[in-house]
């Protein structure tokens, strides 16, 4: 029997997208009252798009879970893509010559149940340390007792991977949509209750993403806990990154306190 792949290209502007359409599905994230790109909005049928000012791509995740129908769901981003090999970026790249092919999803499915992106190790960091020089402890602290309250049985594995110098970030896997049904429906209640409980009234734009920013490290803290056979691949991204910045940025925080105030 045939399987039906979708992985879904979270986007908020109009960018530059993988010729397969078949295999990828643009994502026109927090579409709600914006005026539409041409890509699939995320505010029809159940979803939760008004939230996407402080979700992130977790509204395109959502309507997927709730709306697409698919064998297989994977999350990218119009800027991040998984790719079989590793490659750097360059101004003449053409995407559809390094992006994950159909073909070679299906090679890597065959030996594995999720795709990640290899982990972003941080060193002198560990998780739970780094949120709370970049960002703000509480988030994390809060997001434990509500671990311990909803889900007590994930507790242990949540002390350990902040205890982590390494994860899988930016929400971005492919799995079967059956295991995608299962993560929704432990992320989501989790992030939920945080989004009652924080009172972010006063919170700037970039910082009021925070429940992405945080899912990022419960999708580490729910994949410990299953017996998955997990596959880490390259990703690319499709704009130059300033590493200096970047780098700059975040000795920074670690050493002066200085919290981001940007994405990078």
């Amino acid at each position: 029997m045939t399987k039906n792949y979708k992985i879904i290209v979270a986007t908020h502007k109009q960018s530059t997208m993988p010729a397969d359409t078949d295999l990828y599905l643009p994502i026109h994230v927090g579409s709600e009252g914006k005026e539409k790109l041409g890509y699939q909005c995320d505010n029809e049928g159940d979803n939760i798009s008004s939230l996407n000012p402080y979700y992130c791509e977790l509204t395109g995740l959502y309507w997927a879970w709730k709306n697409l129908e698919c064998d297989y769901l994977g999350l990218v981003h119009y800027r991040r893509y998984f790719t079989a090999k590793r490659h750097s970026y360059s101004e003449t790249i053409d995407m559809n010559d390094i992006i994950l092919s159909k073909s070679e999803l299906q090679d890597l499915l065959a030996e594995s149940d999720v795709i990640v992106p290899k982990k972003r190790k941080y060193y002198i960091e560990t998780l739970y340390s780094h949120y709370a020089h970049t960002h703000d402890a509480n988030h994390l602290d809060v997001t434990r007792q509500i671990v311990s309250e909803l889900r007590p049985d994930y507790i242990d594995a949540f002390d350990q991977v902040m205890k982590q110098r390494s994860g899988y970030m930016f929400n971005m896997f492919i799995m079967s949509k059956e295991n995608v049904a299962a993560y929704c429906e432990w992320l989501f209640p989790i992030i939920d209750e945080l989004y009652k409980r924080l009172d972010i009234t006063d919170y700037s734009a970039f910082d009021a993403r925070l429940f992405g920013r945080i899912s990022e490290r419960l999708f580490n803290v729910w994949l410990a806990k299953q017996d998955l056979r997990v596959k880490e691949i390259p990703f690319i991204y499709m704009e130059k990154i300033d590493l200096i910045q970047k780098g700059k940025s975040f000795l920074q925080a670690k050493f002066f306190g200085k919290k981001y105030g940007q994405s990078f």
